[in-house]
């Protein structure tokens, strides 16, 4: 068993104001996603500018924000929501979930391919390299706050984390750390240097997220207020994977049709 570092989730703390770690993680994820996608912009040839993508990132991310604070609420949270609306404002409280931040960065990244006149798919796949960094700084907020812990095990870097009882568990929270950060970054950025054809880069995103998530919810414990929803093993983040999973399948088969391999970025 592992030693579980109990980092105090309060990063910054001047009186009544108090800057978490969770919060941080999103700051270094959507900076790191900028700073890498600026330098690339202005290293390699591409048909917009280096302030164009400055204001992608700001749309994307302002999307995923909004999007990620609404699913958690609609997703997660709905019971609640109906008999206390205002529970949607008070962020502090926690609760994003990524299925609706996704939606929300696609719904920011459409709004500025619609502005710019710009192609739709080019942007995600532009982007998809870069939701990684995000997702690794995410996970990596949650194994800090301790929170979202999997399921108890005896396997020897199991942890006990102090909110969830003195059982030794899996640290799931690194499990995604890895799959969805730190894996799905490195396949991502090998697939671009292949030279891929339109939507490829978008769809391995999705289906690999929908994949890595669907499988470490099995040893992930789901949300207390609403279990397991069938088989006492179905939760609600494998039902909104499964979607990516097909979605991301048929996007690669498209992508990779012979008609559509000329399809460059």
């Amino acid at each position: 068993m592992l030693p579980y570092p109990d980092i105090d989730p309060v990063a910054i703390s001047v009186g009544s104001f108090k800057v978490h770690w969770y919060g941080l993680m999103y700051v270094v994820g959507i900076s790191s996603a900028w700073l890498l996608a600026r330098r690339r912009t202005a290293r390699e040839t591409f048909p917009w500018s280096v302030a164009q993508v400055e204001d992608l990132i700001f749309y994307a991310a302002m999307g995923l924000i909004v999007g990620g604070r609404l699913g958690y609420i609609f997703f997660y949270n709905f019971s609640t929501f109906l008999n206390d609306p205002m529970i949607i404002f008070r962020v502090w409280e926690g609760g994003m979930a990524f299925h609706g931040g996704l939606i929300g960065g696609l719904v920011g990244i459409g709004l500025f391919a619609h502005l710019q006149k710009v192609p739709f798919s080019m942007l995600t796949d532009f982007m998809a390299g870069y939701v990684p960094i995000g997702l690794f700084a995410g996970r990596i907020g949650n194994f800090i706050n301790g929170e979202l812990w999997g399921k108890p095990t005896d396997v020897p870097w199991a942890m006990v984390f102090p909110l969830a009882g003195p059982e030794p568990r899996h640290p799931s929270q690194l499990y995604e750390a890895f799959l969805e950060g730190i894996v799905l970054f490195l396949i991502l950025h090998f697939l671009a240097r292949t030279n891929p054809p339109r939507m490829a880069l978008s769809g391995a995103f999705v289906f690999l997220y929908g994949l890595f998530r669907f499988l470490v919810e099995f040893v992930r414990l789901p949300d207390a207020h609403i279990g397991y929803l069938a088989f006492d093993w179905l939760t609600m983040g494998q039902v909104l994977s499964l979607p990516m999973i097909v979605l991301g399948g048929l996007l690669l088969l498209w992508a990779y049709r012979p008609a559509n391999r000329l399809i460059r970025p």
